[in-house]
């Protein structure tokens, strides 16, 4: 589950990371109190006005049609309000976000901390991630911070510093010292990353977290460190855990199918195909999707109904799948383990009927207990379903019933 930077930032001050303040504001006038409110906790009129979306490149990106960015600087109360007024309810594009977009709700308004001392501010790269390679958390590093993190290892692979974690042991104090020697830090600058990186390992670890990158991470003119940018990543898996984080969540930066399909615990992802698939199982619905392109189709989305997939779980899939317009037919493939094969076949028929006229050709195939009952099923029930017993034969059927 992604969260905004305000709230990552929020969960890493909570363990001891050094961040840059802020404010967070969902109106003009609420942006102004915040403003007000940095400036007197920082006593400086400069201010950054960062717009909350789920996705990164804001200081590049733009808002549709005109030359306005995601992040900018304010040096009053008044460009404040400009620039607040400029992002909120308006859509900005970025790399991440394509060209459609996101709609900015709330804007961060937060110190400066580009501010002039001793020494020349620097910006870093640090991030927390699981190696599944190597069965074992990374913490990876670099002195280029700010740029496109996949420029740099591409590009200059010698400069992403990694330090891997053993799960027995956990993160290390040598670990940490070693990163920042790497990252050619001195003196206190040295010191406070050390207790940068312990205090973020922590906080990745006790928050089940998936992902945490911190892009910048700022060497300030006064060598302190901090997270100037929180991108937090948290495990869906292990919410159960932390109610406190899943009440974190905002749908409204979530495709309203898949948040619908979330609330009727289905896996849901939309795609650009025009074959809607619903499927009972992870690994059975991507080689689903695999032979659909094999046999020269494109799948409209991935859909697992889970292992007890029933007349509710099949229904509330036709309906998700048919709010999608490029859908031109529907394939359903259930492996009756867990299941069976004639339970999901009354299901499908009941759902046929409660839906009322599906407009689009359905393909199922059914496999494993009570297969053959199921396919009789399907075949006497007198609607525009048609059933497949292999694979290929479904896959080709999905074909003919598209020409």
């Amino acid at each position: 589950m992604n969260i905004h930077e305000y709230q990552g930032k929020e969960i890493l001050s909570k363990y001891g990371v050094r961040v840059q303040r802020g404010v967070v504001a969902s109106t003009v006038e609420e942006a102004e109190k915040a403003y007000q409110e940095i400036s007197e906790l920082t006593n400086s009129k400069f201010a950054v006005v960062k717009s909350q979306i789920h996705a990164g490149g804001r200081g590049k990106g733009k808002i549709r049609g005109t030359e306005q960015r995601g992040v900018q600087l304010a040096k009053s109360a008044e460009d404040v309000k400009t620039i607040a007024s400029n992002l909120l309810g308006n859509t900005l594009v970025t790399i991440q976000t394509g060209e459609e977009g996101k709609v900015v709700n709330k804007v961060l308004v937060a110190e400066d901390v580009y501010y002039p001392g001793d020494s020349e501010p620097k910006e870093l790269y640090v991030s927390i991630l699981l190696d599944r390679t190597k069965a074992c958390n990374v913490i990876m590093a670099s002195t280029e911070g700010g740029m496109d993190i996949e420029e740099v290892a591409e590009h200059t692979p010698e400069k992403i510093i990694k330090e891997w974690i053993d799960p027995r042991v956990g993160f290390q104090g040598y670990q940490a010292r070693n990163v920042a020697y790497k990252l050619g830090l001195t003196g206190n600058a040295n010191k406070e990353m050390v207790k940068f990186l312990t205090s973020l390992y922590k906080a990745y670890d006790e928050t089940d977290s998936s992902m945490f990158e911190i892009n910048p991470v700022l060497k300030t003119s006064d060598d302190k460190i901090l997270a100037v940018d929180a991108k937090v990543n948290l495990d869906d898996n292990a919410l159960f855990r932390h109610p406190d984080l899943a009440a974190l969540r905002d749908k409204s930066e979530e495709d309203p199918m898949e948040v619908e399909a979330s609330e009727s615990d289905l896996n849901y992802v939309k795609l650009d195909g025009n074959v809607g698939c619903m499927v009972n199982g992870a690994g059975l619905a991507m080689a689903t999707m695999d032979i659909i392109k094999l046999y020269g189709g494109e799948p409209a989305n991935f859909l697992d109904v889970g292992g007890g997939a029933n007349a509710v779980t099949v229904e509330a899939g036709f309906r998700l799948i048919l709010k999608d317009p490029n859908v031109k037919a529907i394939f359903v493939n259930i492996f009756g383990g867990i299941v069976r094969c004639d339970r999901v076949a009354n299901g499908i028929v009941e759902a046929y009927k409660k839906i009322g006229e599906i407009p689009v050709p359905i393909v199922v195939r059914l496999q494993g207990t009570n297969a053959e009952e199921g396919a009789k099923i399907i075949n006497e029930s007198g609607l525009k379903v048609y059933s497949a017993v292999k694979l290929k034969e479904a896959a080709e059927l999905v074909q003919k019933v598209l020409a």
